[in-house]
């Protein structure tokens, strides 16, 4: 006999996990393979130049082999990548001055949110490839997404709406300042 878990009728047995059904992201995932390939550093929102206005493409801060930049779709208020200024895709192709400043950055980006946000956590990690879930597969970069208690809702889900306080405009400009004072 199937179990009972919530009212709805389930077969085998109880995990323990409760189940969000998100069957809207089955777009990214049909799509994941029609996106045109960025084969070129001209092609690549990625891919910065030293002479690019920062504030134009939302650049915090810019060390000698990676970059800070924020997140144009920002999973919460505050979401940066750090970025290497070389056009490669792969973790396992970083060099190793640039696997280190990510992880410097890294640790930077943390400071500083906790600074100008308050956040007591945060998600760190890199997708790779596209069946990894990398948006821009083809330049490598590490997400340092702040989390608080609380922060997720269903707006997402029901609305396909985003609730983001603040303007990616002013969170540039508190990240750049509090970046500078460190």
């Amino acid at each position: 006999m199937p179990e009972v878990v919530d009212g709805n009728m389930m077969g085998g047995n109880p995990d323990g996990f409760e189940r969000l059904w998100t069957p809207h992201r089955m777009a990214y995932i049909r799509d994941a393979n029609s996106r045109a390939k960025f084969e070129s550093e001209e092609e690549c929102p990625l891919c910065k130049a030293p002479d690019d206005d920062d504030r134009a493409h939302l650049v915090v801060h810019r060390g000698r082999s990676c970059y800070v930049v924020l997140n144009l779709y920002p999973y919460n208020p505050g979401h940066l990548m750090v970025c290497p200024y070389r056009h490669i895709g792969w973790y396992t192709e970083a060099s190793d001055e640039e696997r280190d400043e990510i992880g410097a950055l890294t640790q930077d980006a943390m400071r500083v949110l906790q600074i100008v946000s308050g956040t007591k956590g945060f998600n760190i990690g890199m997708n790779q490839g596209v069946t990894g879930g990398a948006g821009i597969s083809e330049h490598l970069h590490q997400h340092v997404v702040p989390r608080w208690v609380g922060d997720s809702n269903f707006l997402p889900i029901i609305a396909k709406t985003k609730a983001l306080p603040e303007l990616l405009d002013d969170t540039w400009e508190r990240v750049t300042t509090a970046w500078g004072e460190l």
